[in-house]
């Protein structure tokens, strides 16, 4: 990481992020980095904030926040409606006042998750964009439901073709936010998204990324879809069932099985479908993620104590 990328004082404490894609491996490594730093961990995935959702999200157990200091976990509930404007805030106001007074050059806090705009919104911050009214936001919603994403995708396409050349075109949220901005300001969504210089931050930002093979992560994913099967994904989305138009449940594990709930699907159809949604959002992530030259990537197939060793080093280099 170069010096251009820091944009901190040189004895600044440091907060190391921690990312990779679903089923790579994160919790158990930043368990590790935690308990032997003595440091929090700071949750940064959208989902895992939503406590009716703890098997779907593989949001942390109540043995392993014992293990170290948890934050954003569980702490929302899905009648919430938290985006990633408030987590920066909320989340940029923790961090500040967990590095008060920590040594410096030392980690101080582990960020840790699998969704990118929330990394991007602490380590860089957003662009200001306007929001929409919630009258624009319900019929535009209904109109989605009714028409579904085809017609969300070719909206999109016609309001704003910059946009639509680098947007996720299967994500409809993504797609109904960026209709919502271009309706409600008759301007493009792509000319608020300035990409202007990162926010300024009073620590130093390490970020360490892992990855394993292709064909581990896809069959640790598989394996993962199944625990979560026999821990009771499906009497979990049986019992948020009333929330299911939430954007919060519009995510793998959720929206399959609602799928299979309707008829739609059998049973081993839909976690068939899980697990191949799971494995597309895994190559979205890293196709996020490819494009930060400040990620140290680290195999993740090696020992835990070797991985270790590898990010210190690194801590030590940013000295």
């Amino acid at each position: 990481m170069g010096d251009e990328g820091l944009r901190h004082s040189k004895s600044a404490p440091v907060l190391v992020c921690l990312i990779g894609p679903t089923g790579v491996g994160k919790t158990q490594l930043g368990l590790a980095l935690a308990e032997r730093w003595q440091c929090p961990i700071v949750n940064a995935d959208s989902r895992q904030i939503y406590r009716e959702i703890p098997i779907g999200t593989a949001a942390p157990t109540r043995e392993e926040q014992a293990r170290a200091k948890h934050y954003f976990v569980g702490t929302h509930t899905l009648d919430d409606d938290y985006n990633a404007g408030q987590y920066e805030r909320d989340c940029v106001a923790l961090l500040t006042q967990l590095q008060t007074g920590a040594p410096a050059g030392k980690p101080f806090a582990i960020l840790t998750g699998g969704s990118m705009l929330y990394i991007d919104a602490v380590c860089n911050g957003l662009d200001d964009i306007p929001s929409a009214d919630s009258t624009l936001r319900k019929t535009l919603q209904e109109a989605y439901q009714q028409n579904g994403l085809a017609w969300l995708q070719e909206e999109v396409q016609k309001a704003d073709p910059a946009y639509w050349a680098e947007v996720d075109r299967q994500n409809p949220q993504r797609l109904l936010h960026c209709l919502e901005v271009c309706r409600a300001t008759g301007q493009p969504f792509s000319a608020f998204r300035r990409h202007q210089q990162a926010a300024e931050r009073p620590w130093k930002t390490l970020k360490i990324g892992l990855t394993r093979p292709r064909d581990v992560l896809y069959s640790r994913i598989n394996r993962r879809v199944d625990m979560m099967m026999e821990k009771g994904l499906l009497e979990e989305v049986k019992s948020v069932v009333t929330w299911r138009q939430k954007n919060s449940l519009n995510t793998v594990g959720y929206k399959e099985l609602f799928r299979y709930l309707d008829g739609e699907l059998s049973l081993d159809a839909a976690v068939d479908l899980i697990r191949e949604d799971s494995r597309h959002y895994a190559k979205r992530q890293l196709t996020w993620w490819r494009r930060d030259t400040q990620i140290h990537w680290i195999e993740a197939e090696q020992t835990q104590e070797q991985t270790i060793q590898q990010i210190e080093n690194l801590l030590q280099n940013e000295d």
